[in-house]
């Protein structure tokens, strides 16, 4: 595993597959603020629950001026049944390889039922407009993790 990401930090810079098979890369999105953020696996509960909640507050974060990255290990095809299923509206991306994870500091050992395992740690990164980590939350919570992190940057319930 790498390092922690913090604030002030570049964003590592990637272009991976999008549950629709467009190439997304983060360089593509500058001038914006980005959203990434790293969960285990599509179709899960916890994944479920964060998925739905971002796109649930899709349209006031774009009004913010944010775009919202999803980012899993799962190939594209799952990823476009997840989307399907649950009617899903932010952008998921597939890192089969867990380059992008482990560039991140989003994939390494972590605790799962008390046990130490190795996998992808659910984590929260805010990329500036120039390409800098403004926020790099890691071990985030599944359910009610959209709320806090709206709360932390300042924007009102929609």
């Amino acid at each position: 595993m790498t390092d922690r990401l913090a604030p002030g930090d570049t964003a590592p810079d990637f272009t991976l597959t999008s549950d629709t098979g467009e190439e997304v890369s983060l360089a593509g999105l500058r001038g914006r603020k980005v959203i990434v953020y790293f969960y285990p696996a599509a179709m899960t509960p916890g994944c479920t629950t964060q998925a739905c909640d971002f796109t649930d507050s899709l349209d006031s974060l774009h009004a913010s001026g944010f775009e919202v990255l999803g980012i899993s290990p799962d190939k594209p095809e799952k990823l476009a049944k997840f989307r399907d299923r649950d009617s899903l509206t932010i952008t998921l991306l597939s890192d089969a390889d867990k380059s992008v994870m482990n560039a991140y500091g989003a994939y390494g050992l972590k605790k799962l039922y008390g046990k130490e395992v190795e996998g992808v740690i659910r984590s929260t990164f805010v990329v500036d407009e120039e390409g800098k980590i403004e926020v790099a939350q890691y071990n985030v919570k599944a359910t009610g993790h959209v709320a806090k992190l709206r709360k932390d940057l300042g924007l009102v319930s929609s």
